[in-house]
């Protein structure tokens, strides 16, 4: 990845980090001990940024399917 790429990933990954973050204080979900971060960050993973990156994924193999069948 270029290092321009990067820049541009962590900058993307902390707005959505503190969506999550706001979010979770809303939702008074436990973040004192390391455990209970990890837990709250894996149920928001779960339920809010894989689902989005599975859709996005999955498109783009269908449109690459459509594009060129016979790949």
């Amino acid at each position: 990845m270029t290092p321009e790429k990067q820049a541009q990933m962590d900058a993307h990954v902390r707005a959505i980090a503190t969506l999550l973050h706001a979010d979770a204080k809303a939702e008074r979900m436990p973040m004192v001990t390391l455990g209970e971060i990890e837990q709250t960050v894996r149920q928001q993973m779960q339920t809010y940024v894989s689902p989005g990156i599975g859709n996005f994924l999955s498109k783009q193999i269908v449109q690459k399917q459509v594009s060129h069948p016979d790949a």
